[in-house]
């Protein structure tokens, strides 16, 4: 069976923003669907992080992975370790944007020709007006490192509670679901 798990942002919940919506969608089309909640995603390094998430899922070639935010640098950290069958990234980043040192979910370096190998179907969907700095030019250089699909749009955050963006349907990331 196809399977999906969604991975929320910083200070989320499974219970935000499109979440959901999307996780009806797949549903309807056969998906075995999880949305976990991790409340330590970006507050605990990801050295300790990412071992406790891989303990926790199993992903393999059947697998889905949807990361928001947060969510995205924790997907490129699982596929140096795991193949999945496609990574739908939204507002990602892999590396420290504007008014932000460090983030405790960056790794130091990445490497992207494991992820690359390990996932050969990649999307990343950035807006050119994202407020916290997760932008078209982060979606960027994740695609100039795994090529894969990039969609710029001009939806900020595709949700975030601090910039008051509800974002409760994802069509878009819905539709580029394999």
């Amino acid at each position: 069976m196809k399977k999906a798990i969604i991975f929320h942002g910083t200070d989320g919940t499974p219970d935000d923003f499109w979440y959901n919506w999307v996780a009806e969608g797949l549903r309807a089309r056969g998906y075995e669907v999880s949305i976990p909640a991790y409340p330590d995603i970006n507050k605990e390094p990801i050295g300790t992080f990412l071992p406790k998430v891989l303990q926790a899922h199993v992903i393999d070639e059947e697998t889905l992975l949807i990361g928001h935010s947060a969510g995205v640098p924790l997907i490129l950290a699982l596929l140096e370790h795991v193949k999945c069958g496609q990574a739908l990234m939204a507002a990602g980043f892999s590396e420290p944007y504007d008014g932000v040192e460090r983030d405790p979910i960056l790794q130091d370096s990445y490497r992207w020709d494991t992820i690359k190998s390990n996932c050969a179907n990649l999307v990343f969907i950035n807006s050119d007006d994202d407020p916290w700095g997760c932008d078209d030019v982060q979606g960027r250089t994740m695609f100039d490192h795994l090529g894969g699909t990039q969609v710029i749009c001009h939806e900020g955050h595709f949700g975030s509670h601090g910039a008051k963006q509800e974002f409760p349907t994802f069509p878009l990331l819905l539709r580029l679901a394999a």
